[in-house]
């Protein structure tokens, strides 16, 4: 009692031109519909076209055809009596010992289809009649989220808390259609002609979602932040859409159970905008200067501002911008430090022969002008 595979992977026109009557997924869906009823195709037995149909009740010996990208469930008395995620043309018979209850396929859909069918089966036989709906197995897109104020989040790399505005979108997929049914789809969209769309503002189940997804973006922030894996920089998450889907499935997952309870997960995410507040805007302009003088980069700039400034020294006052060699000499000896061992302290400042010594070798270097060894040279002598 149940679904015999009449054909397997094979859907569309082939099958429509061996069934003459036959039911499958309606016209004109948007790609953002989650679940609708099965509508009736075909000739009608020879006396005219129905391809607008509506009625979703099947009795024994109907053809339903699964298209790619769907699952089928059949219920009565809102039990769910059958499930298939596999494509290809089934035939219901309430009467067929080697009829089956479940197709799931393979897969993740598959292991959780089979477990919640274990837990919501029907406990008796099935009567003829079966309402028949589909469900959408595909990534269903533009489920938009955005903050209104700032949300805050410890960050792992800045080593303090952060905030910002933000808005993206999520891709959603429904792993487990049993679950999505019988824990989340309200009862007014298990009728013919109703179709559960995440993105209409008039679905309060669909607003629920948005709503569970804002709260849970600031705990997605900090799992994606404080995981060494990614590196802890908040700047990667808009060039990284499947690993902050991952954080924000996490996220959700801990706060509302999509998965366990209402077969859901977010699967990728595309944010729009990050709008930090003022405090964390400057942190990450000081992390920004931190990391362009860090490494041989910073090296060089560090070494031409030291030189800039011994140039800029001597120019402005002679001997006397040069006052204290060995501070100008500390510097030097700081160039060399940065690739070699730091040198020996300098002498002490009072003693005119290591002063001497000291600025010759700043002219050796090139550091300083003959004119400045001279001055410098005068004053120590006394002359």
């Amino acid at each position: 009692m149940g679904l015999v595979q009449a054909v397997a992977g094979a859907v569309g026109g082939v099958l429509a031109d061996q069934w003459k009557d036959f039911y499958t997924v309606p016209d004109g869906l948007p790609a953002t519909a989650a679940l609708f009823a099965a509508v009736p195709r075909g000739t009608n037995a020879g006396r005219g076209s129905n391809t607008k149909g509506s009625s979703n009740i099947i009795t024994n010996g109907s053809k339903i055809v699964v298209p790619e990208g769907y699952g089928l469930l059949l219920m009565q008395d809102g039990a769910v009596t059958a499930v298939v995620t596999e494509a290809g043309g089934y035939e219901w018979r309430s009467d067929d010992l080697n009829s089956k209850s479940v197709f799931a396929g393979d897969g993740l859909v598959a292991s959780l289809v089979k477990q919640s069918w274990e837990r919501f089966k029907f406990g008796g036989q099935p009567g003829s009649q079966q309402a028949a709906f589909f469900v959408s197995l595909k990534e269903l897109p533009d489920n938009r989220f955005g903050t209104q104020s700032e949300i805050y989040w410890d960050d792992g790399f800045l080593n303090t808390q952060v905030g910002a505005v933000t808005r993206g979108s999520y891709t959603l997929k429904i792993v487990d259609p049993i679950l999505f049914v019988k824990n989340f789809v309200p009862a007014t969209y298990l009728q013919p002609g109703q179709v559960f769309d995440f993105t209409d503002i008039d679905n309060a189940a669909a607003t629920q979602l948005f709503n569970e997804v804002v709260g849970s973006l600031a705990p997605a922030f900090s799992l994606y932040t404080n995981d060494p894996a990614k590196g802890n920089r908040i700047t990667k998450i808009q060039q990284d859409s499947v690993g902050f889907a991952k954080s924000l499935s996490d996220a959700v997952e801990q706060a509302y159970q999509w998965k366990s309870e209402r077969g859901l997960t977010i699967v990728k995410t595309a944010i729009v905008s990050i709008e930090y507040d003022a405090n964390t805007r400057e942190l990450l302009k000081t992390v920004q200067r931190a990391d362009a003088l860090s490494g041989s980069r910073g090296n060089s700039n560090l070494q031409a501002s030291v030189a800039a400034g011994i140039q800029s020294a001597g120019e402005n006052g002679g001997a006397a911008g040069l006052v204290g060699v060995g501070m100008a000499s500390g510097m030097v000896g700081g160039l060399g430090s940065l690739q070699q061992p730091v040198a020996p302290a300098a002498p002490a400042a009072d003693d005119p022969v290591a002063k001497l010594k000291r600025a010759k070798e700043l002219l050796d270097q090139g550091l300083i002008t003959q004119a400045d060894y001279d001055a410098v040279k005068a004053k120590a002598l006394g002359l």
